[in-house]
């Protein structure tokens, strides 16, 4: 028996929730669904898009005329600096009031870019925008959560190159999992968890994607979606704003061949969600447990128009995979660069 050819289950370390892995599955004649690709390329400048440069948003107010970076107010935020009252306390009927804000981040005035076709420069502003996002809102708030929806797959809302930032007054449930687990294997082992995880992989090598002199870009042996990818720092950092200029740039660096990979795979611009983890604000400085990392997890299964869903088993019961994490990373490792 191995885990490439038979039924089995692995276990998140960041979790504690185990998926089951059935790579025979993958062999199975495909008759689902086919969704279009998004359209390769649009034009430098949209006069619809109300994030471009110049352009007036739905609240009537202009953008100005941006040539890097733009961060706005989001003009439909989901959370507000002011919560809903709860309600009286029922056992049945719990609620808290959430407060917080949310921001808008433009990666760049070309409504034709996005993240991976920037240039190694232009991802190192958008770095740099993160960095100066976790900072100034973590010192407000108890958790930020940066992140990025690319393509209609995914829910984007706009192609114009952008991304999002939550700030909230309470810890997610998320993040909230992330800092018991990471907390715990401290205390067991005495090292931190993604730190150990960092060493196996590279050890191990079968997922690793991308590796620099500062970062690891690889499939967790847990991975959930087809293509999941997580982006570790290697040397100590639990939040964004800790990293100095020289790690800020190799991450630039980093993304810019892990995002050419993803579009490499199935000639497309590759859909997904990603998001930064950093140690929630609200532990001050609690955080030697703490690994600061990147989650990418895009939705495309078989070809840029068939997709994965999360749905039957997976709802209801515990996540599912077909393809291993190792055979994700090969082929990812394989794919060259889509411009």
């Amino acid at each position: 028996m191995t885990l490439a050819d038979f039924p089995h289950r692995r276990q998140n370390l960041l979790t504690g929730e185990w998926l089951l892995v059935s790579p025979h599955r993958a062999k199975r004649p495909w008759q689902g669904d086919a969704s279009p690709p998004d359209a390769q390329r649009a034009a430098a400048h949209d006069p619809a898009c109300h994030l471009c440069p110049g352009n007036t948003r739905a609240t009537g107010e202009a953008n100005p005329d941006y040539d890097g970076t733009f961060v706005f107010t989001n003009d439909f935020a989901a959370l507000l600096d002011k919560g809903g009252e709860a309600g009286a306390e029922h056992p049945v009927f719990r609620t808290e009031p959430a407060t917080g804000e949310a921001r808008v981040i433009c990666f760049a005035p070309d409504h034709g870019a996005t993240l991976a076709r920037l240039p190694v420069d232009g991802i190192a502003r958008v770095v740099d925008c993160w960095c100066d996002q976790s900072a100034e809102l973590g010192a407000k708030w108890a958790h930020v959560q940066l992140f990025e929806n690319k393509g209609a797959m995914m829910g984007a809302s706009s192609p114009h190159p952008h991304g999002q930032v939550w700030a909230s007054d309470f810890v997610p449930e998320l993040p909230a999992k992330e800092d018991l687990r990471q907390r715990d294997w401290l205390a067991r082992h005495g090292t931190c968890l993604l730190d150990a995880v960092a060493d196996a992989e590279i050890v191990a090598a079968e997922r690793v994607v991308e590796v620099n002199e500062d970062w690891l870009a690889f499939v967790p042996f847990w991975a959930a979606w087809p293509f999941e990818t997580m982006v570790l720092p290697l040397a100590p950092a639990a939040r964004l704003e800790e990293l100095e200029p020289h790690r800020r740039q190799s991450l630039a660096q980093l993304l810019a061949r892990l995002l050419g990979r993803y579009d490499a795979l199935f000639s497309c611009d590759f859909p997904y969600s990603m998001g930064w983890h950093g140690a929630p604000h609200a532990l001050g400085d609690d955080t030697a447990h703490w690994r600061l990392h990147a989650h990418f997890n895009p939705p495309l299964l078989r070809s840029a128009s068939v997709r994965k869903h999360m749905v039957g088993f997976e709802l209801l019961a515990e996540t599912q995979r077909d393809i291993t994490p190792e055979s994700a990373a090969q082929r990812l490792r394989e794919a060259g660069n889509f411009a």
